[in-house]
C-alpha cells in the first residue's frame, strides 16, 4: 500500500513540473522559439486548428520565427491570426513567408513577466503540497485502521516529506532558470 501511494503522488507531482514547464514555455523571452506560437488558432475550411497544422514554423534567427503556410491562400489568415492573438506580435509576410519579429522587452516588462512566472511557480508548489497533504491523509487513515504500523507510517511520511522538498527545490530551479532568460538582453 505505502509504495503505491508513494508511486501515485510521484506520479502526480511530475505531472505537476510537466505542466509548470509547458506554462513557463509560454512565457516570451527576447529570444523567438518556435512553440511561442503552439496555441494560435487559425481558421482553415470552417475549422479552427493549430497554427502548426496549415504551415512549417522554423527559426530565421535568433529574434526572428518564419512561418510559411502549405497553401498559399492561407497567408493572410496565418498573419491575421497572428497579430489577432494575445502574443503582442507583428507578424510582415514576404510573398508566401510570413516573418514574426520578437519585439525587445522593456525593463518594466520583464519585471511583469517575472511576477508571472513567480505567480506560476508557486500554484505549482500548492498543487505539490496538496498532493502530500492527501497522501499524509490516506497514510493517517490506513494507521486508523491498522493497515500500517507506526514506524511504517513515520518512514512514509518522512519520504512524503523528502519528495516534496525534492519536486519543491525543482520548481525553485525552473523558476530561477526562466527569471536568469527574462532578464538577460
Amino acid at each position: 500500500m505505502i509504495p503505491e501511494l508513494k508511486k501515485t503522488s510521484e506520479q502526480k507531482m511530475q505531472k505537476s513540473l510537466e505542466s509548470l514547464k509547458a506554462d513557463l514555455s509560454k512565457v516570451r523571452t527576447g529570444r523567438a522559439h518556435t512553440g511561442l506560437l503552439d496555441h494560435v488558432q487559425v481558421e482553415y475550411y470552417g475549422n479552427m486548428v493549430a497554427i502548426n497544422q496549415v504551415a512549417n514554423l522554423t527559426l530565421i534567427d535568433a529574434r526572428t520565427i518564419g512561418v510559411q503556410p502549405w497553401e498559399k491562400p492561407m497567408v493572410a489568415k496565418v498573419e491575421k491570426a497572428i497579430r489577432d492573438s494575445d502574443l503582442g506580435l507583428n507578424p510582415a509576410s514576404q510573398g508566401e513567408l510570413i516573418r514574426v519579429p520578437m519585439p525587445a522587452l522593456t525593463e518594466e516588462r520583464r519585471r511583469d513577466l517575472i511576477k508571472v512566472i513567480k505567480h506560476e511557480g508557486e500554484n505549482a508548489k500548492v498543487a505539490i503540497r496538496n498532493l502530500r497533504r492527501d497522501a499524509i491523509a490516506h497514510l493517517k487513515d490506513a494507521l486508523k485502521k491498522k493497515e500500517i504500523g507506526e514506524d511504517d507510517e513515520r518512514k512514509a511520511l518522512d519520504d512524503m516529506q523528502r519528495l516534496t522538498d525534492r519536486y519543491v527545490a525543482e520548481v525553485d530551479r525552473l523558476l530561477a532558470e526562466k527569471e536568469k532568460d527574462l532578464m538577460a538582453v
